[in-house]
């Protein structure tokens, strides 16, 4: 549900967005219309699979802050310059993020990372600082809390855990 190609609904008929322009930021207002919390990324390129409906919109620009897609600028319905090679989506962390300040998010940044029972949700905090969002990553994983490894670890990753954290 909160991961996928995005679709919209004009004229009683679904349809795509092309990718032209699409990033974080129109994930963003995507993820929070669908009540799924924060934007992981913005995948392009028909990464979910082509659709087959019409592609309503292109050039799709938010800034991130809007309550709903039909806030942002965009061309004009059904003028594009895309096929469907080019349909844009979206992954969010699945669940709203928990109030500005909080030391833990309870959010599931993917549904790979939940116990194999599917219920529980990855849980997040930052610890080894006197503030609430500044520290060392920690996942609470079998039982106890572990580092998260910086191996791999971007401005990206910690965009994510600071909207989870509620911390900017």
């Amino acid at each position: 549900r909160c991961a996928g190609r995005v679709e919209v609904l004009h004229e009683h008929q679904w349809g795509t967005i092309c990718d032209d322009s699409w990033d974080l930021r129109d994930a963003q207002v995507v993820c929070r219309q669908l009540g799924c919390g924060t934007a992981i990324s913005s995948p392009g390129q028909a990464h979910f699979g082509q659709g087959q409906d019409p592609i309503w919109l292109d050039e799709v620009e938010c800034t991130g802050l809007e309550l709903s897609l039909s806030q942002c600028s965009h061309s004009s319905w059904g003028q594009h310059n895309c096929n469907h090679e080019e349909d844009a989506g979206v992954v969010c962390s699945g669940c709203t993020p928990p109030r500005k300040g909080a030391w833990e998010a309870l959010c599931q940044l993917n549904p790979s990372h939940t116990s194999a029972a599917g219920t529980n949700p990855l849980q997040l905090r930052l610890q080894g600082s006197s503030g609430p969002c500044v520290g060392l990553v920690e996942v609470f994983y079998n039982s106890s809390w572990q580092r998260v490894c910086s191996i791999g670890w971007s401005l990206l990753e910690a965009e994510v855990v600071c909207r989870q954290l509620g911390c900017g």
